[in-house]
């Protein structure tokens, strides 16, 4: 595989000066050859002329964050990566390759989470370029190359875990931004190696259920928030009525048999599970009427 190479040029200013220094040279020896009729200095001074001429065409800008890929007659000479004001061989062909850091968005995408569920999913990507000779040799447009193998490992990411967690423990989409993040980033790292590129960051930025089935996921979401609610209003009510029956037996407040306990036990319970406030019912008798 082509590996990048690093050259720095020559220096731009040195160039300039020697080629306006050129230019008088040639012009004197011009007059030289019509004053002196020497015809063979014209032969001197025109191609040296020409030369000065061309060789202006090899000064070359290369900004920060930038590189200039230098190619020799289909020939990969290296690539510029030093700031400045730089000269190469004016026959070159060079290609300007940023080296900044660039962040897109995927488009949404709609895909089946592990379990089958349709879901829309997008991600932010932030990379750069690191190797410039693979970039530019080794994929044909490395900005769309990135693009589209984010999709493809948004897809795999998509399809490898639930949207939420069904179990303890288990790593979901919703759930497991970090787990799922590191893991986008290697997937698409792995996938664009090839083109010189490396990812530093990939996060989901969108996530939701498809629009066909958002309404029942919601109602399902729901009702497990409710199953959870109840399941610690039970426990909590369980303990208050097991500490009312203990307080009422240590301080010998009132002695009650096993289905007076039971009644008492309905009683509190449904005080203190019920959705809605009690009605209570003032009992005028005794226990036992």
């Amino acid at each position: 595989m082509l590996q990048e190479k690093v050259i720095t040029g020559n220096s731009g200013w040195a160039m300039v000066g020697v080629l306006l220094a050129g230019i008088p040279v040639a012009v004197a020896l011009l007059v030289v050859a019509e004053e002196m009729d020497m015809p063979w200095l014209i032969a001197i001074a025109i191609p040296l002329l020409i030369v000065d001429a061309v060789c202006w065409f090899g000064l070359t800008v290369v900004s920060p964050n930038t590189a200039r890929v230098v190619l020799l007659f289909g020939d990969y000479k290296g690539s510029i990566k030093t700031p400045g004001f730089r000269w190469v061989s004016p026959l070159t062909l060079r290609r300007t390759v940023s080296l900044k850091v660039r962040n897109f968005e995927s488009s949404k995408l709609k895909v089946n989470d592990h379990i089958g569920n349709p879901i829309e999913i997008a991600a932010i990507v932030v990379w750069r370029v690191v190797e410039t000779a693979e970039a530019v040799f080794h994929v044909d447009d490395y900005e769309h190359f990135v693009h589209v193998q984010t999709e493809s490992a948004v897809r795999v990411l998509a399809t490898s875990f639930p949207y939420d967690a069904h179990e303890e423990g288990e790593i979901s989409l919703r759930g497991s931004a970090a787990e799922c993040s590191q893991r986008l980033r290697e997937e698409i790292t792995e996938r664009v190696a090839k083109a010189g590129v490396e990812v530093i960051e990939a996060r989901i930025s969108h996530l939701a259920y498809a629009p066909e089935i958002a309404n029942a996921m919601l109602r399902r979401q729901q009702a497990t928030a409710i199953i959870a609610a109840r399941q610690k209003i039970v426990e909590g009510a369980v303990g208050m009525v097991e500490m009312a029956l203990d307080l009422l037996n240590s301080k010998r407040v009132v002695q009650l048999d096993e289905e007076r306990k039971a009644t008492m036990v309905s009683n509190l319970l449904v005080v203190l599970c019920s959705d809605r406030d009690a009605q209570p019912v003032v009992n005028t008798g005794t226990l036992y009427q």
